[in-house]
């Protein structure tokens, strides 16, 4: 799959997925002979993967990290196992603090919704009588 079937399908740009191999994070991406990028199965594996974490709140350096450890091969288990938690933990922290966020979004358009009806319907009074 050429570089600008992947950044449609998953929604980010070409230059970030050079970016990402810049960096390391996706690491031998095929070329074909004339030299353009040609994403396989393994590679789209990454980029999801890559997308799913960075949604997540992951760093490119603890990304970078993770990465490298998986590369490494299975002695690094432990430790790859380590850093998802503590992201698990960082992600649980965020969206608790999105779920306080969204209830006192939800209040106040409430309020707004209700004073919103009673002027309509204090004008609707007005206009009746």
């Amino acid at each position: 799959m050429k570089i600008a079937e992947v950044s449609e399908r998953f929604g980010m740009s070409a230059d970030t997925l050079r970016f990402y191999e810049k960096i390391g994070l996706l690491r031998n991406v095929n070329r074909n002979g004339a030299g353009i990028r040609d994403y396989n199965e393994r590679d789209l594996a990454r980029v999801d993967f890559i997308k799913c974490m960075r949604t997540a709140g992951l760093s490119l350096d603890t990304l970078a990290r993770y990465i490298a450890l998986v590369d490494e091969g299975d002695e690094t288990v432990a430790e790859r196992k380590q850093i998802l938690v503590e992201e698990r933990e960082k992600l649980a922290i965020r969206m608790a603090e999105l779920q306080k966020t969204m209830e006192i979004l939800d209040r106040k358009i409430g309020i707004y919704s209700n004073n919103i009806q009673e002027k309509a319907k204090r004008l609707n009074q007005l206009n009746n009588e």
